[in-house]
């Protein structure tokens, strides 16, 4: 039997894998997309957690989705319909009374005042330096990182580009991001803010998905890393996408059928093929194999190179490479389903709703944070996590029916910080129960009542994360977002043009350049370089 040929494979149907596709086919290549799960999104999906009611798997927000990647797809007229509400994060628990962060500046300035005089003058002004800071960084991130393997050209012009825009900052601008991008986000807080509640509510954005504290040395550029590239500044982005993460693909997978992308799932990739020199294809589990010149990998950077690179074409050295990755997860999901909207401790009436509709953060003090990196680092889960939650029911009703079972009204998503992929003294077969019992305690904190409004709950551990949606070390942004795994350092020197050592073999993950969140932006920036790669060779 001949074996089906294409154009190009791509491998993995989350959004990434998705865009990359959909670019492609509409450079007329013919485009087939396998995914192993039955239905593509990956970690954009949304779960069903009990009748009628539905919740985000992993992500609870898009706000980072790359607006040329919307506008070039036309995902608005595929039936994405975003949701942005005025308030976009609001701590609780503590002593403190809850801050909210809004939208507006001004409006968040003069909710300050009852918090700290001091930040309440200070916060436009700081907001306006975080917005151009990483608006600098955004423009890295948006560059093509260099090929450091040899010298060549690329090297002076990217360095160039990034001069022109560093020049055109303010030079006070200029001199706090050459200070700022190797900084703690503890240090650089605490030179700008005075209220510790609210450090450490803007301290979670630089900590989000990493195994560091607060102190930890480049935070501060985590920080300005998930401000590049949206509107939030120093709050931070919160946009919904109505029908949850779910609907984004859905979105996706209509602009991907549309311009000619064969879907296949239930359909799972174990090896690429390749004759020493170019990739060949792909084998799949069940013994098919089908047969492309090129090969676009959706899949994180480990499972890529180390599970469907022949070890042999892949050598010892980058093998080697490989294996130290860091990719092991430290964060944790529990999706809640509550038969009442809870009360939160100062967030009453309508106001208090208002308040909640953005992301909820529990972490009352820069030293909680500290104390639950520390427990993690360890093996061990806090007694006391911090938590990034959302009730996405109160910016989309439509998430829970009328007849949702045992009465549910809404529905929560918490992301748990600081839960460590291997447990020290304990495993996570025997823990994932009591994971979901500690985050009920700890939203009782701000909540009391929450426990007994639970009507179903659904715990993804990392290692869950990592069975469920085949994310090596269940880390949802597949490498962890340090200083040394960003820009020509991601995945690897000398790979970061999405284009892998086996020649015709693609990277499009989040584990590619620029990283993870919901942008789309690795997909788009590999589809460009197989299509720089196929231009070439078509003069040659």
């Amino acid at each position: 039997m001949t074996a089906q040929r294409h154009d190009v494979i791509v491998v993995g149907g989350g959004h990434n894998g998705l865009i990359a596709a959909t670019y492609l086919a509409k450079a007329g290549l013919d485009t087939l997309l396998l995914e192993r799960r039955d239905a593509v999104g990956g970690a954009a999906a949304t779960v069903e957690i009990a009748s009628n009611a539905r919740v985000p798997a992993l992500a609870h927000t898009v706000g980072r989705l790359s607006s040329a990647v919307a506008r070039d797809l036309n995902l608005s007229g595929h039936g994405l319909r975003l949701v942005q509400p005025a308030a976009l994060a609001t701590s609780v628990g503590g002593d403190a009374a809850p801050i909210t962060l809004w939208n507006d500046a001004a409006r968040t300035a003069e909710g300050l005042k009852a918090v700290s005089a001091a930040d309440a003058e200070a916060w436009e002004s700081f907001d306006a330096e975080v917005r151009a800071l990483a608006s600098t960084l955004w423009r890295l991130l948006l560059m093509t990182p260099p090929d450091t393997k040899e010298a060549n050209p690329d090297l002076l012009v990217s360095g160039l580009k990034f001069g022109w825009r560093y020049r055109r900052l303010e030079a006070r601008h200029a001199r706090e991001f050459t200070r700022m991008i190797f900084m703690a986000i503890a240090d650089y807080l605490e030179d700008n803010l005075e209220s510790d509640a609210l450090r450490a509510l803007i301290a979670t954005r630089g900590l989000r998905y990493t195994a560091m504290g607060p102190h930890h040395g480049g935070t501060a550029a985590v920080m300005l890393t998930d401000s590049a590239g949206n509107n939030g500044g120093a709050a931070g982005e919160s946009v919904f996408a109505r029908g949850g993460p779910g609907a984004l693909a859905a979105a996706l997978a209509n602009a991907a059928r549309e311009a000619g992308v064969t879907i296949r799932t239930g359909a799972e990739v174990i090896a690429f093929r390749d004759d020493h020199e170019r990739v060949t294809g792909v084998a799949l589990a069940d013994g098919e194999e089908i047969e492309a010149g090129t090969v676009v990998s959706g899949l994180d950077p480990r499972r890529t190179l180390a599970d469907l690179v022949d070890p042999e074409t892949l050598g010892p050295e980058l093998g080697w490479e490989v294996d130290n990755l860091r990719d092991r997860g430290v964060t944790a999901k529990v999706n809640l389903a509550l038969s009442e909207l809870p009360t939160f401790e100062g967030l009453d009436g309508d106001d208090g709703a208002m308040r909640l509709r953005g992301r909820i953060v529990v972490a009352p003090s820069v030293r909680y944070l500290d104390l639950a990196a520390d427990a993690s680092k360890y093996g061990r889960v806090s007694e006391a996590p911090w938590l990034e939650a959302t009730i996405p029911s109160l910016v989309d009703p439509l998430l829970v029916d009328g007849a949702a079972a045992g009465g549910v009204k809404h529905v929560m998503s918490v992301l748990v910080q600081s839960a460590p992929y291997a447990l020290r003294e304990s495993d996570w077969a025997s823990e994932r129960e009591v994971l979901g019992d500690l985050v009920v305690k700890t939203l009782e904190t701000a909540a009391p009542g929450i426990g007994g409004q639970v009507v179903a709950r659904q715990v993804l551990t990392p290692l869950d994360i990592e069975r469920d949606y085949g994310i090596s070390g269940g880390h949802p942004f597949h490498l962890e977002p340090g200083l040394d795994q960003f820009f020509a350092w991601r995945p690897l020197l000398g790979y970061a043009r999405h284009r892998m050592p086996v020649d015709g073999l693609y990277l499009c993950s989040a584990g590619a350049h620029p990283g993870g969140g919901v942008t789309g932006l690795p997909g788009r920036n590999a589809a460009s370089a197989v299509l720089a790669d196929h231009k070439a060779k078509a003069k040659a």
